[in-house]
Order: C-alpha cells, then sequence, then structure tokens
C-alpha cells in the first residue's frame, strides 16, 4: 500500500510540476508577443506648420508684428512648457498664390494642445484682453492670409 501511495505523490508533483511549466510558458509567450507587438518607435514632439501668404508690400509690417507680440507670445508659452520651440521661415514662392513665410511651433506632446487655458492668460497679459488677441487676429488679415497648417509628429525610431 505504500507503494501506491509513494506513486500517487509521484503522479501529484509531475502533474504540479507540468502545470508550473505551462504557466510559465504562457507568461514567456505573452512577454514574447508583447514585445512582438511593441511598436518600432516612440512618439515624439508635434510641430504646427503654418503657410502664410504675407501680402506685396507687406513683409516689414508683419515681421514687425511677429518680432513682437508674437515672439513674447511664444517666449511666454516656451517658459511655462506649454511649447517647446518655434520657428519663422522665408520660403521663395513658385507661385503667387503659395506661402512667402512659414511659421512653426512645436509642443512637447499633442496633450499640450489642450492647454488652452493658460494659452487664453498669456495672450490676455500680453494683449490687454481675448478681445483685443481676437482683433490683432482680425487686423492682420489686411497683411497676410493664412493658407493652411498642419500638424505633424516625429517618429523616435527605437
Amino acid at each position: 500500500m505504500a507503494r501506491v501511495s509513494d506513486n500517487n505523490k509521484g503522479l501529484a508533483m509531475f502533474k504540479h510540476i507540468a502545470a508550473l511549466s505551462l504557466v510559465f510558458a504562457f507568461a514567456c509567450g505573452l512577454a514574447a508577443t508583447a514585445k512582438a507587438d511593441e511598436k518600432p518607435y516612440k512618439d515624439g514632439a508635434v510641430t504646427d506648420v503654418a503657410w502664410i501668404r504675407v501680402k506685396d508690400g507687406k513683409l516689414f509690417e508683419y515681421v514687425a508684428y511677429l518680432s513682437g507680440t508674437y515672439r513674447q507670445e511664444m517666449e511666454a508659452e516656451k517658459k511655462a512648457g506649454i511649447i517647446t520651440d518655434y520657428h519663422i521661415y522665408q520660403v521663395a514662392p513658385r507661385r503667387p498664390e503659395d506661402a512667402n513665410l512659414i511659421l512653426t511651433v512645436t509642443y512637447p506632446n499633442y496633450a499640450a494642445l489642450d492647454r488652452t487655458t493658460e494659452v487664453d492668460a498669456i495672450a490676455s497679459k500680453i494683449e490687454g484682453s481675448l478681445k483685443a488677441a481676437d482683433q490683432g487676429l482680425s487686423d492682420r488679415g489686411s497683411i497676410r492670409q493664412i493658407l493652411g497648417s498642419q500638424l505633424v509628429q516625429e517618429l523616435i525610431l527605437k
């Protein structure tokens, strides 16, 4: 009878080891699947690219705005961590309807675009009020036209 009991113990131990091996294999399989399912890049910064057509004879006036109020707002947003950088590029248009300036504003991620309350507070402080900021936007329509803008996100390869 002792022999049957030893066999039962051996069988129970074998079942226990088999179950543990199965759990281990399953866990390794999940880890391998997760690794294989991982993106080969990580999400980088988000840049808003705006194409601007400054009207003939108005470039100096528009650049004066960019070097004044615009720069103050961008620097304040940079200091607040809302944006990481901004740039102004002059381009040679191929056709009369093409942009002659490109403005870029870089955000750390898409979530930074939701910080509108902070952006509004900065605009109010620099321009006097949101109404004044809105009026300034309207007034700039007489010296430039926004042809379009696009958000692009950098993909950082792993």
